[in-house]
């Protein structure tokens, strides 16, 4: 078990990061992000589902064509393949969790600003591990996941 107790108000106001890798299970993952005022967390399109749960700030949620204003307290679902965007619209940092279900990124992954982060997605530095990426089926098979008690 990992514990993350109060995770919407214990978080900080403000990070120095824009991306950090918390946990990386078998079938998802949690990332801790901060978006700077007036910054972004670029367009893009996973292969995975996402689930943001902001917890300081306020934004624009752009997802699958359709617009959401955004603030603390408020969780938005991204099914994979589709375009989606966030922007921070507010005076303060945007803080947000998001769980990725499979892994999207490195377990060690920090990237202190987006630009570092997108390039070490684009080098692919920024990779998932292949064992995050296995079926069910296959985890089973191998052992990685008990069926029984």
């Amino acid at each position: 078990m990992q514990f993350f107790p109060s995770m919407t108000t214990a978080l900080p106001s403000e990070s120095g990061e824009f991306r950090r890798v918390i946990w990386t299970g078998l079938y998802s993952q949690l990332v801790l992000m901060t978006v700077p005022v007036g910054g972004d967390i670029g367009e893009e399109i996973h292969t995975v589902d996402q689930i943001l749960t902001f917890t300081s700030g306020s934004g624009l949620a752009q997802v699958g064509g359709k617009e959401q204003t955004i603030k603390a307290g408020d969780m938005v679902i991204v099914p994979a393949g589709t375009l989606h965007q966030f922007l921070n619209t507010g005076p303060t940092p945007l803080i947000l969790y998001t769980v990725y279900s499979p892994a999207e990124h490195k377990p060690t992954s920090v990237h202190k600003t987006k630009e570092e982060g997108d390039k070490a997605e684009e080098e692919g530095i920024d990779e998932p591990p292949a064992w995050s990426q296995r079926s069910k089926k296959q985890n089973e098979d191998e052992g990685w996941v008990k069926t029984g008690q």
